[in-house]
This record gives C-alpha cells, structure tokens and sequence, in this order.
C-alpha cells in the first residue's frame, strides 16, 4: 500500500515501514505525526484519488531525525567587473520513518 502526501509545498510518494526526508518540521526525535494531506492512496491496481484530498484517508510517521542536508555551493560571478560572491548554504530537513497508512 502506498499514499502520496503534501509536506511542505512538496508531494511525496510513501509506503509503510519506508523512510523519506521531507522539509523540516517542528517536533523532537521519537514524536508521531499524522498527515491530512492525502492526495491520493493505492494498493496494487486499486487506487483512490483525492479531489482534492481523499477524505478519510491519513498517513502517520515517527520523527527519525532533525539534521541539515549538505552544503552547496552559491557563486555569483559578473564577468569584466570585479564582482565575485561566494556563499553557502545548508538545507533542514526532517527524516520520516511510515509506520501507517489508513484510507
């Protein structure tokens, strides 16, 4: 069985006892949350699709872990001007574990 979800402006495909990173969320390692946002839910050829959302239909994880992703590199550069900019940047996000998905 498998769901797709909307966190944090972003949809994700999830199934039980699989592991997804999504946007960060509050909430401390070991705490359950629940997802609303169901937008669609299958089961082999058999599926439900919301309109927008399928009524019902939730999606509950264990907060695995809070961290930051790895660092990226911004370089802005303008050519013949002595303009260079070098920053970094490190993205939060929240590591999900699925452990149900009712619908």
């Amino acid at each position: 069985m498998y769901a797709i979800i909307a966190s944090g402006g972003k949809q994700y495909r999830v199934s039980e006892g699989e592991s997804v990173r999504v946007e960060k969320l509050d909430g401390a390692v070991g705490t359950k949350v629940v997802f609303e946002k169901v937008l669609m839910v299958g089961e082999g050829e058999r599926s439900k699709v919301g309109n927008p959302t399928v009524k019902g239909a939730s999606v509950e994880a264990e907060i695995t872990a809070q961290d930051r992703a790895k660092k990226i590199v911004v370089f802005k550069f303008k050519q013949r001007k002595k303009y260079r900019k070098k920053q970094g940047h490190r993205q939060p996000f929240t590591e999900l574990k699925v452990t149900g998905i009712k619908g």
